[in-house]
């Protein structure tokens, strides 16, 4: 398969899905991933099975507040500031370039890296979602080391860090971020395509594309296709009433109430935010919470609105699914889970609570 303009754009409306909220807003992604493929060529997308054991798959994408990326913009060029430096470090050249997490406009910003170098983009991601912190990543319970994380930014800058562990990576890397005016590229967890075969959530490049398609194609009720095709359950369908968000630490955080309309006037719903969104509860009730992915769509298009575009007056449904398998482990919880975000709160499967 072959990235160009006729999959970039389902593709992108899947990202932001899988984004739940966060991960940067698609539609300046889609942007640059579409210049690009225009500029460079289609980019093709591989299975992991397809590399060699010891190819070296290099996982990417931005770090920092995602309101900052509607304004702050990517040169486009990043990858050949980053790409020179993960080589020499290895002593080998990249085969292949990964999405670090497949959610909102990180999962766009791997096919820009691969259509200036020529390198195909895998069939993979670090979290089958989007999370919003670095180490929050399946490499990281696979027990692959992050070192070295190499970042720059649209100025030519470049760090090379080499972290204690994924907890040091992560405050190192948000407060270079910060410095670097809010928003930065970075690639982390290098590993060989036979660690990735099970380090990895795969398959999640051509899901978003499906999951695109599923809303673009239908819609008369692009809710209801979007609903069947990912086993998805909608928590509400309403107006949102109330937005009280900030950007704070790399990070937009905030709460969100949305009032339900129609056969749900009188039910509300309140999100918790950090990027992206962590716990839906519905009258008092918590109805799902991370790791499994909590969306808010445009109740008539069914497309994602990411945290930071959230504004009172928006017709909304927000909807509810099961995140990748590996996240419900019990070191999945431990590092994603809710009690990871400072919440007293203990997993349940979001089937299990609307069951």
């Amino acid at each position: 398969m072959e990235l160009d303009h006729q999959n970039l754009r389902p593709m992108a409306v899947g990202c932001s899905i899988l984004g739940a909220g966060g991960g940067g807003d698609t539609s300046v992604g889609l942007l640059a991933a579409l210049q690009a493929t225009e500029d460079f060529g289609p980019v093709r997308v591989v299975d992991l099975d397809e590399l060699p054991d010891d190819a070296l798959v290099i996982p990417g994408g931005g770090i920092g507040a995602p309101l900052v990326s509607i304004e702050k913009l990517d040169r486009g060029d990043e990858i050949l500031r980053l790409l020179p430096v993960v080589e020499r470090h290895h002593g080998t050249s990249v085969a292949a370039i990964m999405a670090a997490e497949i959610g909102g406009s990180n999962g766009l910003v791997p096919v820009v890296w691969c259509a200036r170098t020529r390198l195909p983009l895998a069939d993979a991601d670090g979290m089958g979602r989007a999370f919003p912190e670095v180490p929050q990543m399946t490499m990281e319970l696979a027990g692959i080391s992050p070192n070295p994380a190499v970042m720059t930014d649209e100025r030519g800058n470049v760090v090379l860090i080499d972290a204690a562990d994924g907890a040091w990576l992560e405050r190192l890397e948000r407060a270079v971020s910060i410095e670097f005016g809010g928003q930065a590229l970075s690639t982390e967890y290098h590993m060989t395509a036979m660690q990735a075969r099970t380090a990895t959530v795969r398959g999640t490049v051509t899901l978003a594309i499906k999951i695109g398609r599923a809303v673009l194609d239908a819609p008369d009720d692009a809710v209801a296709s979007l609903l069947s095709t990912i086993n998805a359950t909608a928590l509400i369908e309403g107006k949102i009433t109330d937005v009280d968000s900030r950007v704070a630490g790399g990070f937009v955080k905030g709460v969100v109430q949305i009032d339900g309309v129609g056969a749900q006037a009188g039910t509300s719903l309140r999100l918790d935010i950090q990027n992206e969104n962590l716990v839906a509860t519905r009258d008092g009730h918590v109805v799902a919470s991370v790791p499994d992915i909590i969306t808010v769509v445009d109740t008539h298009t069914g497309r994602a609105i990411h945290t930071e575009r959230l504004r009172y007056g928006q017709r909304v449904t927000v909807i509810a699914f099961p995140c990748d398998p590996v996240w419900r482990t019990p070191a999945g919880l431990a590092l994603a889970g809710p009690r990871a975000f400072g919440y007293d709160l203990e997993f349940a499967p979001v089937e299990t609570l609307l069951g």
